[in-house]
Order: C-alpha cells, then structure tokens, then sequence
C-alpha cells in the first residue's frame, strides 16, 4: 500500500463486477473511500462488505438523472465530497443497425453515453467548490477505432464528451481522461461459447493475451491520482497494442 489516494473520496459506477470491483479494491487498498454504484445489489453490497468502512455501495441506474442526484446525496452524507468519478458502467450488444430497435439502441446510448453526461454534471458541480477533481471516462478501443453499431458511437462520444468536459472544467482545477481498453478479461466477454473466440483473438493482440481487470485498474488508479496533475482531455489507452497495428 502506497496511499496514492489517501484521503480521496471516489464514486465508481457499474463496481460490483469486473473492470469496476478492479477499480474499487484497488482505489480502497490505496487509501481511497469508495461509494461503489450499479444495479446488481447482491454483487455490490457484497464488494462493499468485503472492502469494510471505507465502502458503501448505492443502487444505481447510471442513465437516471434521480438516480444520480440520489448517489451525489449518499456521497456527500457518507464522506462529506467528491474528489473522483469512474464513469465506468457501460454495456455491449452485439447487433447490426439493420436489426436494432431504437429502443435498444436507445438503451445503448442511456447506459454508455448519458450516463457520463450525467455523472460529470453532478460530480463536477461539487468538484467545483473544491477547487479540484478528476473524472475518469472508461471509453473502449472502439472509441477509437470501428466496432458494434451502439457500443463504437457511444463510446466515440464518450471520448468526444472528456474533451469538451476537459476544456470547460479546467478552470475549476477539474480533470478528465479517458481510458481505452482493449479486451479484457470481464463477465462481459465471457459469455456462453466466447472461450474459444477470445483464445483466437488473443493471437492477433501483439502482447499475445487479453488483459486483466487491474491492468485498467492500475491507468484509472493513476488518473485519478495527483500524479496525473498536467493531464486532462486525453486519451489513455491499455490494449495490449491492438490500436498500434
């Protein structure tokens, strides 16, 4: 334990599982207070009991803007700020744009895309009066690069909403970056018969492997650091080299 956020009050969305429960163990193990967020309770609560008084978890529907207000309430009654959000909730779905409803695509942009709206909104509104803070927008490789129809323009938009955010927010002593993962080893991917699918694709990643959650974990960790002092509106990326080729 290093203490690289000692005394940092952090909200992390969709933390009960995978890259987000990475993000929260880690942030708690370097001295952060946690308010772990998502719409799996019995997942979350559990993560939150595990990692003792410096978590809670709020039930959390990241595209509800009650919601929201509700998470900054809980935040502020708990820990008394706000010094960095994760936006990372988000989800895939692997459909064509000749099929897609606009319900679903509509999902698609509420959970991936409104949420960072939203969340940056509310948490910068109480950043602000601190003077300082950092907001992390975990985008994906396909914000930058051609993927799933939803998933790819969503998280092109995240990483077009950290600039524009970036820009305005700086003045207010308020940071933002986006983090870009490649595959990583989730419950996401792994789903039904993808084994073999992920086996096979690894071979084309340079580094040869899928990632593991902490090795995003450990990029959030420093964005949300004060090592990350001079960097705002930037893209970060953790892909085993997948964008380079």
């Amino acid at each position: 334990m290093t203490n690289r956020l000692k005394d940092k009050v952090a909200i992390i969305t969709g933390g009960s599982q995978g890259m987000g429960a990475a993000h929260a163990r880690l942030f708690v193990a370097e001295g952060a207070k946690v308010v772990i967020t998502d719409i799996d309770v019995e997942k979350g609560q559990a993560l939150a009991d595990e990692l003792g008084d410096n978590a809670i978890f709020v039930k959390q529907d990241v595209s509800s803007e009650d919601d929201w207000k509700a998470v900054i309430k809980a935040t502020l009654d708990k820990f008394d700020k706000i010094d960095v959000l994760v936006n990372n909730a988000g989800i895939s779905v692997a459909q064509s744009v000749l099929t897609m409803t606009t319900e679903e695509y509509l999902k698609i942009v509420g959970i991936n895309q409104l949420s960072v709206f939203l969340g940056t909104k509310y948490a910068a509104t109480e950043m602000k009066k601190d003077g300082k803070g950092s907001i992390v927008n975990v985008s994906s490789i396909n914000g930058l690069v051609g993927g799933a129809i939803g998933y790819t323009d969503t998280k092109f938009a995240v990483r077009g909403m950290t600039k524009a955010t970036a820009l305005e927010l700086a003045r207010y002593g308020i940071r933002v970056n986006s983090v870009h993962p490649g595959v990583i080893s989730t419950p996401m991917i792994h789903q039904g018969d993808s084994e073999d699918l992920i086996k096979q694709f690894a071979k084309s990643i340079p580094l040869q492997r899928i990632a593991e959650p902490e090795e995003v974990a450990n990029m959030v960790l420093y964005l949300a650091s004060d090592e990350a002092s001079y960097s705002t509106g930037s893209e970060f990326v953790v892909d085993g080299g997948i964008t380079a080729q």
